[in-house]
């Protein structure tokens, strides 16, 4: 059951009754003093020296009120989610039979990571769901996300082509968790994952359609004009750092725990 919170516990967080009220708005119900918790970190991350009501207004996401929500299927619902610790194995596994290679240039620190393209609560057609699970999903249809991805490759490369970001990379096998780590490699990263989704449905699910953006921070709101004006959904991930992986403040340990250098 959600957590019942009151104004003035909202208030005690520092959140005025513009920004509580685009809360409301955004979230589509009353949010939890997780959600909100979750949301002034990521305010503190990416917000400018911005008040959290102008940060949110200035969002340039354009998804439904109720597009993040879990929608998963029966048979998501009776495999047990995994607590943010229990994913470290996961990801263990994962990295280590991809012998993720490193041969790129270094992103460096402090650069924003985004996710463009729709979150997805699909992950029985996964790696994840086929190592670890040892469940076979059907596989997903991918005439519309074939047109989706031709439509964001396009955008991407204008946007990397007019300096607006500096690298992306499509999210594959492994899942988000997996292909950030193709993108950030030999640096790490810290990002923080939405409440509302199923936790190993956004790390590690591998629906097509979806990208990780590289993105320094005076392009930043260029960026996400730019995003808004192609009517593409985007989801502030975190930073990079310089060695260490984060999911939602757990440490997961040094990138060198999970890659293999190419010779």
């Amino acid at each position: 059951m959600e957590q019942q919170i009151d104004y003035e516990q909202v208030e005690a967080l520092g959140i005025s009754h513009e920004a509580y009220d685009e809360v409301l708005d955004i979230v589509g119900r009353i949010p939890t003093m997780e959600e909100l918790s979750t949301l002034l970190a990521m305010w503190g991350s990416n917000g400018h020296q911005q008040s959290l009501y102008g940060w949110l207004r200035g969002q340039h996401h354009t998804v439904e009120r109720d597009e993040y929500l879990y929608n998963g299927n029966a048979e998501h619902k009776a495999i047990k989610e995994p607590k943010v610790k229990e994913c470290v194995d996961i990801a263990h596994s994962l990295c280590k039979n991809l012998a993720l290679n490193t041969e790129h240039v270094a992103l460096g620190t402090g650069v924003l990571l985004y996710m463009v393209g729709n979150v997805s609560t699909e992950f029985a057609d996964s790696e994840y769901a086929r190592r670890c699970l040892h469940l076979v999903g059907e596989p997903i249809a991918t005439g519309s996300h074939d047109e989706d991805c031709q439509y964001i490759e396009m955008i991407l490369s204008a946007l990397q082509d007019g300096g607006l970001t500096i690298a992306s990379n499509t999210i594959g096998i492994g899942g988000l968790f997996c292909s950030a780590l193709r993108l950030t490699t030999p640096g790490g990263y810290d990002i923080l994952t939405p409440r509302e989704v199923r936790l190993d449905s956004f790390l590690f699910g591998e629906e097509p359609g979806r990208y990780i953006v590289a993105v320094n921070e005076d392009t930043d709101d260029q960026f996400l004009l730019k995003l808004g004006e192609a009517r593409l959904n985007c989801c502030f991930l975190g930073r990079t750092t310089k060695n260490r992986l984060m999911v939602d403040g757990y440490d997961f340990g040094p990138v060198t725990d999970y890659t293999i250098i190419s010779k």
